[in-house]
């Protein structure tokens, strides 16, 4: 009998165990899976623009026409905080803090956006570097552009959940969803260290 409780215990605690497991998050883990891919995208992109480096028989050279965006950057990676910052808001109940800090990283990454916008006009306009010009025009648009089109479709998703907010309709309960919305917008902040790095470190 002492035998056969002994072996109950074991069992019994296994089983409560079992029942305390839970699944994750299926938006954290879908955006996750999002991210690696993406970042493999990009990973093939930054090893191309490093490849061809110095292999364009014509100019100009990066050393030439390339500008360091540093208040953009800044602009950029703030934009981390803010949409932090908004989301632990949300998470307190706290309707117009999310807004505020919400629509401030909305305004950084438009910001960035200009500055994007701004430099591609003066290469081509000033510089005449397009992205057949030669092989730095080819890899630079392609990654920096391909990186932009991120931005621009992360600045769609929050202004959506901006204007969402502002007719009530997100709430402490939606809290999760603009966490995965976050992470999505930190991975376009890393992206773009990595790019800058490339870029305007690396590459001049």
């Amino acid at each position: 009998m002492r035998a056969a409780a002994a072996l109950t215990v074991p069992i019994t605690d296994h089983a409560e165990a079992s029942a305390a497991w839970s699944l994750p998050d299926r938006g954290k883990v879908g955006m996750l899976s999002f991210i690696i891919a993406e970042s493999a995208i990009f990973t093939i992109f930054v090893v191309a623009y490093l490849f061809y480096l110095g292999k364009s028989l014509t100019g100009p050279a990066p050393r030439d026409v390339l500008e360091t965006p540093i208040f953009y950057t800044i602009c950029l990676l703030s934009s981390s905080v803010t949409v932090h910052l908004a989301a632990k808001g949300l998470a307190r109940d706290e309707r117009w803090t999310f807004l505020g800090w919400w629509l401030l990283t909305i305004a950084l990454g438009a910001t960035f956006m200009f500055g994007t916008a701004q430099e591609w006009h003066r290469l081509i306009y000033q510089h005449g570097l397009t992205i057949s010009t030669n092989l730095f025009g080819t890899t630079y648009y392609s990654l920096v552009g391909l990186h932009a089109f991120h931005v621009t479709v992360g600045l769609v998703m929050l202004g959506i959940v901006l204007l969402l907010g502002v007719a009530g309709r997100v709430s402490v309960a939606q809290s999760a969803r603009v966490n995965v919305l976050s992470m999505y917008w930190h991975f376009v902040d890393v992206v773009w260290v990595v790019v800058f790095t490339v870029v305007y470190v690396i590459g001049r």
